[in-house]
Protein backbone atom coordinates (compact mmCIF):
# COMPACT_ATOMS: atom_id res chain seq x y z
CA UNK A 1 0.00 0.00 0.00
CA UNK A 2 1.45 3.37 -1.01
CA UNK A 3 2.07 5.92 1.72
CA UNK A 4 3.18 9.01 -0.25
CA UNK A 5 1.74 10.66 -3.36
CA UNK A 6 3.79 13.23 -5.31
CA UNK A 7 1.67 15.52 -7.47
CA UNK A 8 3.55 17.64 -10.06
CA UNK A 9 2.27 21.10 -10.95
CA UNK A 10 -0.37 20.91 -13.65
CA UNK A 11 -1.24 17.28 -12.82
CA UNK A 12 -4.75 16.42 -13.96
CA UNK A 13 -4.83 12.66 -13.65
CA UNK A 14 -3.53 9.58 -11.88
CA UNK A 15 -1.06 8.78 -14.65
CA UNK A 16 0.97 11.93 -13.87
CA UNK A 17 1.28 11.19 -10.15
CA UNK A 18 4.05 9.27 -8.42
CA UNK A 19 2.88 6.90 -5.68
CA UNK A 20 5.48 5.46 -3.33
CA UNK A 21 5.26 2.49 -1.02
CA UNK A 22 7.23 2.56 2.26
CA UNK A 23 10.95 2.30 1.58
CA UNK A 24 10.71 3.43 -2.06
CA UNK A 25 12.49 6.54 -3.36
CA UNK A 26 11.74 9.09 -6.08
CA UNK A 27 14.47 11.38 -7.46
CA UNK A 28 13.59 14.77 -8.93
CA UNK A 29 15.45 17.36 -10.96
CA UNK A 30 15.65 19.14 -14.30
CA UNK A 31 16.90 16.00 -16.05
CA UNK A 32 15.31 13.27 -13.96
CA UNK A 33 15.11 9.95 -15.87
CA UNK A 34 11.83 9.56 -17.75
CA UNK A 35 9.54 7.04 -16.09
CA UNK A 36 11.63 6.66 -12.94
CA UNK A 37 11.80 10.22 -11.61
CA UNK A 38 10.12 13.60 -11.53
CA UNK A 39 11.34 16.01 -14.21
CA UNK A 40 10.97 19.74 -13.49
CA UNK A 41 11.52 21.96 -16.51
CA UNK A 42 12.74 25.09 -14.76
CA UNK A 43 16.19 26.59 -15.49
CA UNK A 44 16.84 27.30 -11.80
CA UNK A 45 16.35 23.66 -10.79
CA UNK A 46 19.49 21.55 -10.63
CA UNK A 47 19.81 18.58 -12.98
CA UNK A 48 19.83 16.30 -9.93
CA UNK A 49 17.92 18.30 -7.32
CA UNK A 50 16.99 15.79 -4.65
CA UNK A 51 15.00 12.75 -3.69
CA UNK A 52 11.98 11.75 -1.61
CA UNK A 53 11.79 8.51 0.36
CA UNK A 54 8.50 7.19 1.71
CA UNK A 55 8.06 5.64 5.14
CA UNK A 56 4.95 4.24 6.78
CA UNK A 57 3.54 7.50 8.15
CA UNK A 58 5.75 10.32 6.84
CA UNK A 59 8.46 10.99 4.25
CA UNK A 60 12.01 12.28 4.13
CA UNK A 61 13.59 14.78 1.75
CA UNK A 62 17.23 14.94 0.66
CA UNK A 63 18.57 18.13 -0.95
CA UNK A 64 21.26 17.41 -3.55
CA UNK A 65 21.81 21.11 -4.28
CA UNK A 66 25.00 22.79 -3.07
CA UNK A 67 23.55 26.31 -2.91
CA UNK A 68 19.73 26.22 -2.80
CA UNK A 69 17.54 25.82 0.28
CA UNK A 70 14.23 24.03 -0.26
CA UNK A 71 11.10 25.23 1.52
CA UNK A 72 8.45 22.70 2.59
CA UNK A 73 5.16 24.37 3.54
CA UNK A 74 2.12 22.98 5.31
CA UNK A 75 -0.82 24.56 3.44
CA UNK A 76 -3.18 23.60 6.29
CA UNK A 77 -0.89 24.98 8.99
CA UNK A 78 -1.27 28.77 8.79
CA UNK A 79 2.34 29.42 7.79
CA UNK A 80 3.96 26.31 9.27
CA UNK A 81 7.01 25.29 7.24
CA UNK A 82 10.48 23.76 7.39
CA UNK A 83 13.67 24.62 5.49
CA UNK A 84 15.92 21.93 4.05
CA UNK A 85 19.45 23.32 3.72
CA UNK A 86 21.80 22.58 0.80
CA UNK A 87 23.23 19.09 1.09
CA UNK A 88 20.84 18.12 3.89
CA UNK A 89 20.16 14.37 3.84
CA UNK A 90 17.03 12.59 5.08
CA UNK A 91 15.15 15.58 6.51
CA UNK A 92 11.87 14.23 7.96
CA UNK A 93 8.67 15.99 6.85
CA UNK A 94 5.75 15.57 9.29
CA UNK A 95 3.00 17.22 7.23
CA UNK A 96 0.08 15.29 5.76
CA UNK A 97 -0.18 17.94 3.02
CA UNK A 98 2.99 19.65 1.82
CA UNK A 99 4.12 22.05 -0.87
CA UNK A 100 7.80 21.70 -1.81
CA UNK A 101 9.23 24.93 -3.22
CA UNK A 102 12.58 24.48 -4.95
CA UNK A 103 13.08 28.03 -6.21
CA UNK A 104 11.25 31.33 -6.44
CA UNK A 105 10.03 32.70 -9.75
CA UNK A 106 9.65 36.23 -11.00
CA UNK A 107 5.91 36.11 -10.37
CA UNK A 108 6.38 34.47 -6.97
CA UNK A 109 5.00 31.09 -8.08
CA UNK A 110 8.40 29.48 -8.54
CA UNK A 111 8.84 25.77 -9.14
CA UNK A 112 7.82 22.87 -6.97
CA UNK A 113 5.31 20.11 -6.39
CA UNK A 114 2.81 18.83 -3.82
CA UNK A 115 3.27 15.81 -1.58
CA UNK A 116 0.44 13.99 0.20
CA UNK A 117 0.88 11.49 3.03
CA UNK A 118 -2.60 9.99 3.54
CA UNK A 119 -1.39 7.32 5.96
CA UNK A 120 -0.81 9.71 8.86
CA UNK A 121 -2.01 8.01 12.04
CA UNK A 122 -3.50 9.59 15.17
CA UNK A 123 -3.73 7.93 18.56
CA UNK A 124 -7.09 7.15 20.08
CA UNK A 125 -7.48 9.09 23.32
CA UNK A 126 -8.30 7.44 26.61
CA UNK A 127 -11.29 9.76 27.01
CA UNK A 128 -12.87 8.58 23.77
CA UNK A 129 -12.24 4.97 24.69
CA UNK A 130 -13.77 5.42 28.15
CA UNK A 131 -16.80 7.17 26.70
CA UNK A 132 -17.27 4.50 24.07
CA UNK A 133 -16.86 1.71 26.63
CA UNK A 134 -19.39 3.28 28.97
CA UNK A 135 -21.88 3.75 26.19
CA UNK A 136 -21.49 0.18 25.01
CA UNK A 137 -21.62 -1.03 28.61
CA UNK A 138 -24.95 0.69 29.25
CA UNK A 139 -26.44 -0.80 26.11
CA UNK A 140 -25.14 -4.25 27.05
CA UNK A 141 -26.40 -3.94 30.63
CA UNK A 142 -29.89 -3.17 29.41
CA UNK A 143 -29.97 -6.56 27.70
CA UNK A 144 -28.89 -8.55 30.79
CA UNK A 145 -31.40 -10.19 33.13
CA UNK A 146 -32.20 -7.94 36.07
CA UNK A 147 -30.42 -10.12 38.61
CA UNK A 148 -27.31 -10.45 36.48
CA UNK A 149 -26.57 -6.75 36.17
CA UNK A 150 -25.12 -6.42 39.67
CA UNK A 151 -25.04 -10.04 40.84
CA UNK A 152 -22.61 -12.92 40.45
CA UNK A 153 -19.39 -13.80 42.18
CA UNK A 154 -16.43 -11.42 42.34
CA UNK A 155 -14.59 -13.57 39.79
CA UNK A 156 -17.52 -13.42 37.39
CA UNK A 157 -17.73 -9.67 37.79
CA UNK A 158 -14.01 -9.38 37.13
CA UNK A 159 -14.28 -11.41 33.96
CA UNK A 160 -17.16 -9.25 32.77
CA UNK A 161 -15.12 -6.15 33.56
CA UNK A 162 -12.06 -7.29 31.64
CA UNK A 163 -10.13 -8.96 34.48
CA UNK A 164 -9.03 -5.71 36.13
CA UNK A 165 -9.33 -6.94 39.72
CA UNK A 166 -11.65 -5.79 42.51
CA UNK A 167 -13.59 -2.54 42.06
CA UNK A 168 -12.01 0.64 43.39
CA UNK A 169 -13.12 1.79 46.81
CA UNK A 170 -16.57 3.33 46.70
CA UNK A 171 -17.41 1.71 43.36
CA UNK A 172 -20.16 -0.89 43.30
CA UNK A 173 -19.12 -3.97 41.40
CA UNK A 174 -20.97 -4.99 38.26
CA UNK A 175 -22.51 -1.69 37.23
CA UNK A 176 -22.02 -1.26 33.48
CA UNK A 177 -21.19 2.44 33.77
CA UNK A 178 -18.28 1.64 36.13
CA UNK A 179 -16.52 -0.87 33.88
CA UNK A 180 -13.70 1.51 32.97
CA UNK A 181 -12.72 2.42 36.54
CA UNK A 182 -9.02 1.80 37.04
CA UNK A 183 -8.28 0.92 33.43
CA UNK A 184 -4.87 1.75 32.00
CA UNK A 185 -4.81 2.56 28.28
CA UNK A 186 -1.89 1.97 25.98
CA UNK A 187 -1.87 4.34 22.99
CA UNK A 188 -2.65 2.79 19.63
CA UNK A 189 -3.56 4.24 16.23
CA UNK A 190 -7.15 4.93 15.32
CA UNK A 191 -8.38 2.55 12.62
CA UNK A 192 -9.47 5.50 10.44
CA UNK A 193 -7.24 8.48 11.36
CA UNK A 194 -8.64 11.91 10.55
CA UNK A 195 -7.08 15.27 11.37
CA UNK A 196 -9.87 17.47 12.70
CA UNK A 197 -7.89 20.63 11.84
CA UNK A 198 -7.89 19.91 8.08
CA UNK A 199 -10.37 21.05 5.47
CA UNK A 200 -11.32 17.50 4.59
CA UNK A 201 -12.87 17.11 8.05
CA UNK A 202 -14.94 20.25 7.45
CA UNK A 203 -16.24 18.68 4.25
CA UNK A 204 -16.99 15.36 5.95
CA UNK A 205 -18.82 17.13 8.80
CA UNK A 206 -20.95 19.06 6.30
CA UNK A 207 -21.74 15.83 4.44
CA UNK A 208 -22.89 14.13 7.66
CA UNK A 209 -24.65 17.13 9.21
CA UNK A 210 -28.20 16.34 8.12
CA UNK A 211 -27.99 12.69 9.15
CA UNK A 212 -26.48 13.49 12.55
CA UNK A 213 -29.16 16.09 13.28
CA UNK A 214 -31.94 13.67 12.31
CA UNK A 215 -32.87 15.59 9.18
CA UNK A 216 -34.35 13.54 6.34
CA UNK A 217 -32.74 15.79 3.70
CA UNK A 218 -30.66 14.03 1.03
CA UNK A 219 -26.85 14.08 1.14
CA UNK A 220 -25.72 17.50 -0.19
CA UNK A 221 -23.93 17.79 -3.51
CA UNK A 222 -20.73 19.75 -4.21
CA UNK A 223 -22.53 23.05 -4.87
CA UNK A 224 -24.61 22.78 -1.68
CA UNK A 225 -21.53 21.86 0.34
CA UNK A 226 -19.69 24.89 -1.04
CA UNK A 227 -22.44 27.25 0.09
CA UNK A 228 -22.73 25.56 3.50
CA UNK A 229 -18.98 25.93 4.14
CA UNK A 230 -18.50 29.46 2.86
CA UNK A 231 -19.16 31.20 6.24
CA UNK A 232 -16.28 29.29 7.88
CA UNK A 233 -14.13 28.79 4.77
CA UNK A 234 -14.31 32.05 2.76
CA UNK A 235 -12.02 30.82 -0.05
CA UNK A 236 -13.94 27.60 -0.61
CA UNK A 237 -14.75 26.63 -4.20
CA UNK A 238 -16.53 23.66 -5.81
CA UNK A 239 -13.14 22.43 -7.07
CA UNK A 240 -11.70 22.49 -3.53
CA UNK A 241 -14.73 20.64 -2.14
CA UNK A 242 -14.53 18.02 -4.89
CA UNK A 243 -10.80 17.60 -4.21
CA UNK A 244 -11.43 16.98 -0.52
CA UNK A 245 -14.16 14.45 -1.29
CA UNK A 246 -11.75 12.54 -3.54
CA UNK A 247 -9.04 12.74 -0.88
CA UNK A 248 -11.39 11.39 1.80
CA UNK A 249 -12.22 8.44 -0.44
CA UNK A 250 -8.49 7.83 -0.89
CA UNK A 251 -7.58 8.28 2.78
CA UNK A 252 -10.38 6.04 4.03
CA UNK A 253 -9.60 3.50 1.29
CA UNK A 254 -13.16 3.31 0.06
CA UNK A 255 -13.88 1.24 -2.98
CA UNK A 256 -15.78 2.85 -5.83
CA UNK A 257 -19.49 2.89 -4.89
CA UNK A 258 -22.02 0.94 -6.91
CA UNK A 259 -24.20 2.58 -9.52
CA UNK A 260 -27.02 3.22 -7.04
CA UNK A 261 -24.84 5.20 -4.62
CA UNK A 262 -22.76 8.34 -5.08
CA UNK A 263 -19.33 8.91 -3.59
CA UNK A 264 -20.81 11.42 -1.13
CA UNK A 265 -23.47 8.93 -0.01
CA UNK A 266 -20.82 6.24 0.42
CA UNK A 267 -18.70 8.59 2.56
CA UNK A 268 -21.65 9.46 4.79
CA UNK A 269 -22.61 5.82 5.26
CA UNK A 270 -19.02 4.87 6.10
CA UNK A 271 -18.46 7.83 8.45
CA UNK A 272 -21.66 7.19 10.41
CA UNK A 273 -21.01 3.47 10.62
CA UNK A 274 -17.61 3.99 12.27
CA UNK A 275 -18.44 7.20 14.23
CA UNK A 276 -15.88 9.26 12.29
CA UNK A 277 -18.04 12.34 12.85
CA UNK A 278 -20.19 12.84 15.94
CA UNK A 279 -22.91 15.38 16.56
CA UNK A 280 -20.79 17.39 19.02
CA UNK A 281 -18.14 17.82 16.31
CA UNK A 282 -20.60 19.64 14.05
CA UNK A 283 -19.60 22.78 15.96
CA UNK A 284 -16.70 23.05 13.50
CA UNK A 285 -19.28 24.12 10.89
CA UNK A 286 -19.99 27.24 12.95
CA UNK A 287 -16.56 28.03 14.43
CA UNK A 288 -14.31 26.88 11.57
CA UNK A 289 -10.87 25.30 11.78
CA UNK A 290 -8.24 26.45 14.24
CA UNK A 291 -5.68 26.66 11.41
CA UNK A 292 -7.39 27.46 8.14
CA UNK A 293 -5.33 27.21 4.96
CA UNK A 294 -5.87 29.06 1.70
CA UNK A 295 -7.86 26.49 -0.25
CA UNK A 296 -4.80 25.12 -2.04
CA UNK A 297 -6.51 21.85 -3.00
CA UNK A 298 -7.83 23.08 -6.35
CA UNK A 299 -4.24 23.30 -7.60
CA UNK A 300 -3.50 19.62 -7.00
CA UNK A 301 -5.75 18.26 -9.73
CA UNK A 302 -7.71 15.04 -9.81
CA UNK A 303 -7.07 12.21 -7.40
Amino acid sequence: MFSVIIVPDGCRGLEAQHRLEPGHTLRFGRTAPTGSGLALSHPAVACAAGEITATGAFWILTNFSSDQTYLVENPEGAGEHIRVAPGRADAPVPFEFARVRLCAGESGAGCGFDVLAPRHDYLASADSLVGGSRSRGKRAAALLPEGAQAGGTQGERNRREGGIGPPAEGVTGGAAEDRTQGWSFDPFPRPYPLDHTCHYFLVLAALCEASLRGDAAPVPDVVELTERLRPVWPDVSPAAVAWNIDYLRLKLRLRAPDAAESVCEALVRFALRFDLVQEAQLAVLDSGLAHAGAGWESRAGAY
